[in-house]
């Protein structure tokens, strides 16, 4: 579990992100949404300790980030795995090799060890028979999967996902959701997701943070969006044609009860 407590974040005169607090339960996915400029990306910097907070706590299962010193931060840094809105592959590596490179860095597995480790991570994202394969030769959609396999290699208790789903279609990203969604259960981790992307919000939002203008103005599930009153929230949801659509048939069944 993470827990954010009045969290502020200010560069020089210009406050970013104004008391929030907020807690990522593990075993589910956690998303961070919000509109361009709301503060949900300086949100996650500060969960994996890009940025210093102004002011404020964050706790990961009670320990304070923030008050760790440099060698603290380095261990907790090994129980985190990111995925990055670039698959951020390393393009002269082979995809085994980019799955293995954390292992390589931060475990005293042997080199046996390491391969069959990263061949375990590939074969839970069904990308085995593509490890001799350099990330130049595989789809945008399989070079996330890989990204997805080389963060959990080191078997992370907290998972941040940086819009996971960026530039991929729409079928794409309904692949990449079920396996964040399984891979949370799975593994019992705490995952945090920055989006954009309301088919993730409404397909595997099991708590939502809504930042607007630097605050936190709505927590909640997915299923909670479609009774929510809170208008800045709703316009951001259904914004499009479609889930307008969704949310206006949901209104007519339950005037219908």
């Amino acid at each position: 579990m993470i827990e954010i407590k009045n969290l502020y974040k200010s560069f020089e005169d210009k406050e970013v992100l104004h008391d929030i607090s907020a807690v990522f339960e593990n075993g589910k996915t956690n998303l961070i949404i919000g509109q361009s400029g709301s503060g949900k990306t300086v949100l996650m910097k500060n969960l994996v300790g890009l940025l210093d907070p102004t002011k404020g706590q964050v706790l990961y299962d009670g320990r304070d980030f923030v008050a760790m010193g440099k060698r603290e931060k380095v261990r907790l840094r090994r129980e985190m795995g990111m995925i990055f809105q670039s698959a951020a592959l390393f393009d002269s590596l082979s995809v085994l090799e980019n799955v293995m490179f954390p292992l390589d860095m931060f475990s005293s597995m042997n080199l046996r060890e390491r391969v069959k480790r990263a061949r375990e991570c590939l074969d839970r994202v069904n990308l085995v028979d593509a490890q001799d394969k350099f990330p130049g030769e595989i789809s945008g959609g399989m070079q996330k999967r890989v990204a997805i396999a080389r963060a959990i290699a080191l078997n992370p208790k907290y998972l941040f996902c940086d819009e996971p789903n960026s530039g991929l279609d729409p079928k794409t990203s309904l692949v990449i959701d079920d396996l964040l969604s399984s891979i949370t259960k799975e593994y019992n981790t705490t995952t945090i997701i920055n989006t954009h992307d309301m088919n993730s919000v409404m397909g595997i939002g099991e708590n939502i943070i809504f930042i607007y203008k630097g605050h936190k103005d709505w927590q909640g599930c997915s299923a909670d969006i479609m009774d929510s009153s809170n208008k800045r929230l709703t316009d951001f949801i259904f914004a499009s044609d479609l889930l307008k659509e969704m949310r206006s048939m949901v209104n007519e069944q339950h005037k219908g009860k």
